[in-house]
């Protein structure tokens, strides 16, 4: 009873605010803009307090944009079909069978052997690894499986800290290595097909993020293993030779990933094949259900598939639809586009900690849902390279370290007990704002000459 009173209050709040939300934006929007804007205060609330499942409270805009006369049935059911779910449902399916067949740990175990066997080491190991692993697994999943392995290998509450944060921002500096590594990524790409703008291809989205990566993976494992020392850690790694199956999914990801070098153009030597990325993605998923691979069983594995995450990404596309239909992009662009008399670069720097902060504190799937369409709509106002302030914002949203509710990973280092909020802050902090000079500084000195 007590749960369902809770359940309740959240609900209602939710409603609350939404409704406030509304009629403040009534005061300066036409009905159609301050609906939408309830509407999102509302969908916002209930993804952050939880007063829904994620995956129920991501299909309200099925319910609430035809009712409010914010869009169309159709105009709204349309994006939850929209090919870049299916990117990432193919990129899902061969998550679970890295996970299913322990090639994870495999990974782990050899990335752990480069590093030497001191603090410090492990500080630098456990980051990559979270960080490579976060690029094909969800960053959730990936925390979830290196935390306890991290807290086993010393019983010193400070070195527990360090390995915890290593592993959690570890996750979010590589989600973003590939474009299906993190939601905001894909949103992006949604973005831009509905906008009739050239997609990134798969490589040379590696090829653009991985300085940025790289970078962010030495800062961060250089900074988390200031005063550690040089402890000797004892780590005990079974070296063991893949299974089978390990071989398998290995051979899998190995194929996958030449074809879309091959795939992918570089313009003018090479033009690609011209195949869908979400087609080839989604193929290579659908294989592990049958031979000679059969690693994968419907009945079996089928649970483990995160709708919840897909109709999450539904919501956010039918939200960066909203806004563009409504007009409140445009609105909200011509506030903003007054910033564009300042320079590119501190234009760009601007967006970058924008979006950094406000991330720390609500969803950054809707936060980039809603900047997104801004952002284009201020290109267009004011002539700025579109692609690259928009990939600048959508790495932002992914680039949060400060607290628990900013990312999965960081909650998930809290709730590990070794971790509390005014450390993480602390670190996070520093990290925000290398975080921020380093996307804008690689989105000046090299982003801007490849998109």
């Amino acid at each position: 009873m007590n749960e369902e009173r809770l359940q309740i209050k959240k609900i209602a709040t939710a409603l609350i605010l939404g409704v406030l939300s509304f009629a403040l934006a009534f005061l300066f929007l036409n009905y159609q803009q301050s609906a939408l804007i309830g509407a999102l205060v509302l969908l916002v609330t209930l993804w952050t307090n939880e007063g829904l499942a994620l995956g129920v409270a991501s299909l309200l805009p099925i319910v609430l944009f035809p009712t409010l006369g914010i869009l169309s049935t159709k105009a709204t059911t349309v994006n939850y079909a929209n090919p870049i779910i299916y990117l990432f449902f193919g990129g899902f399916l061969l998550a679970i069978a890295v996970e299913k067949t322990g090639l994870h740990t495999w990974i782990a175990d050899k990335v752990l052997l480069l590093f030497p066997n001191t603090a410090k080491g492990i500080v630098f190991s456990l980051t990559i690894t979270s960080g490579l692993l976060s690029s094909i697994l969800s960053n959730t999943t990936t925390a979830l499986l290196l935390i306890p392995i991290a807290l086993y290998l010393s019983a010193e509450p400070k070195l527990k800290l360090r390995f915890a944060l290593s592993i959690a921002y570890g996750a979010s500096v590589g989600g973003i290595l590939t474009p299906i590594g993190t939601p905001p990524n894909l949103i992006l790409l949604g973005v831009m097909e509905e906008k009739g703008m050239e997609a990134i291809p798969f490589f040379q989205w590696i090829w653009m993020v991985a300085p940025l990566s790289v970078t962010m993976f030495i800062a961060v494992a250089s900074v988390l293993s200031i005063g550690v020392g040089k402890v000797k850690i004892t780590r005990n790694i079974e070296h063991k030779a893949m299974t089978l199956s390990q071989k398998k999914v290995m051979f899998l990801l190995a194929s996958l990933m030449l074809l879309l070098l091959v795939n992918a153009p570089i313009k003018p030597y090479w033009n690609g094949l011209g195949m869908s990325e979400p087609v080839i993605l989604l193929s290579a998923g659908l294989l592990l259900f049958a031979p000679p691979f059969r690693l994968l069983e419907w009945m079996g594995d089928k649970d483990k598939i995160p709708y919840r995450i897909m109709l999450l990404f539904g919501a956010g596309f039918s939200i960066a639809e909203a806004f563009s239909v409504t007009g409140l992009a445009d609105q909200v662009a011509s506030y903003i586009v007054g910033m564009t008399t300042l320079a590119p670069v501190l234009l760009l720097l601007a967006i970058a900690a924008i979006v950094t902060f406000t991330t720390e504190v609500t969803s950054n799937t809707a936060l980039i849902s809603i900047m997104l369409p801004v952002i284009y709509s201020v290109a267009e106002q004011s002539g700025i390279d579109t692609r690259l302030f928009m990939m600048v914002a959508t790495l932002c949203a992914s680039y949060a370290f400060m607290l628990p509710i900013a990312t999965p990973p960081n909650a998930i280092a809290m709730s590990s007990g070794v971790v509390d909020v005014k450390v993480m802050a602390k670190y996070g902090l520093v990290f925000n704002l290398v975080g921020i000079a380093l996307i804008v500084l690689i989105a000046k000195l090299f982003w801007s000459h490849l998109i």
